[in-house]
């Protein structure tokens, strides 16, 4: 658990910042929504579901379950009071607006329709929220400048698909998307379809019922990923009775990296990639292939 914020000042004007600037502020390393503001401080309240320190992140594969989010809503409440639950769930509305309208907005904006009296306390709230858009549906909230500071919400590591369907009230699902990935990964770039389920059922989502936020998981994970290329669904050989495995389908290597997953994973455990030693120099290794040159020589 990080520290409270001790104090938080009233919101001033924004700062101007160069043109096309863009940066992802749902990460808890980059995310300083007081930037837009004359001091003041974020504090998140979001905790792993099995705190490990980083001695232990290479210990085992059959740990990957605790280097996963616990999907819960941050508690603000504790930071700002209940006096402003309302002004929070305002704000996760808002933004979920803009999300689905594709609209970016701006810290005046959402002062002037939301936060008009309560100045002071938007930088906690606004952090927050970032942070749960971030864990809870894997959407980042990124703050670009053209040629002021604005917020535009995308889904996070440069994925492209959210799950969610045209005219039907429904939610993201990218975070599904990111810990299965970060699963196949953790477990030597396959992983059995009971290994997922043993992950996914730590955080409140089983195969076969009805997530309040998700839906129903399994047709998502075993036939919507597959369709759009995100996940390849195939039978262990000579497996009798049959049994599957997961592996990362050709879309999810062209939008994003390994090096991404664990990227996201030291954001949950509040580290750095480099600490799961293991799997970071796998991860080093396909961002040198990837943007290595190619040889002039090679004919083949």
């Amino acid at each position: 658990m990080f520290d409270s914020p001790k104090h938080y000042r009233p919101m001033v004007e924004e700062p101007e910042l160069p043109s096309n600037e863009l940066e992802v502020v749902s990460d808890p390393e980059t995310l300083d929504p007081s930037e837009d503001a004359e001091g003041g401080s974020t504090s998140p309240a979001i905790m792993a579901s099995s705190p490990m320190s980083p001695s232990h992140v290479d210990s085992s594969s059959d740990e990957e379950e605790s280097l996963l989010p616990a999907l819960a809503l941050p508690d603000i409440e504790a930071l700002v009071g209940p006096a402003l639950d309302n002004k929070v769930a305002e704000l996760v509305i808002f933004l979920f607006l803009k999300y689905r309208s594709n609209e970016q907005t701006t810290i005046a904006e959402i002062v002037h329709e939301i936060f008009q009296g309560y100045e002071e306390y938007l930088p906690a709230v606004f952090g927050e929220v970032c942070r749960y858009f971030y864990l809870v549906f894997g959407i980042e909230v990124q703050r670009v400048a053209p040629p002021f500071p604005c917020y535009v919400l995308k889904p996070a590591l440069g994925f492209t698909y959210d799950g969610m369907v045209n005219d039907v009230p429904s939610f993201p699902k990218t975070i599904l998307l990111i810990i299965v990935l970060s699963v196949i990964f953790l477990n030597g770039n396959r992983a059995s379809e009971e290994s997922i389920w043993q992950v996914l059922e730590g955080i409140g989502v089983h195969p076969g019922q009805e997530h309040f936020i998700y839906g129903e998981p399994r047709k998502f994970i075993t036939e919507d990923l597959v369709c759009e290329n995100y996940l390849v669904y195939q039978q262990v050989p000579n497996s009798d009775p049959a049994r599957y495995e997961v592996v990362w389908g050709p879309r999810a290597c062209i939008e994003t990296s390994k090096m991404s997953i664990l990227q996201f994973l030291a954001t949950v455990k509040g580290t750095s990639p480099s600490d799961f030693s293991l799997w970071y120099e796998e991860a080093l290794r396909e961002e040198e292939e990837r943007f290595s040159p190619p040889d002039p020589l090679d004919l083949s």
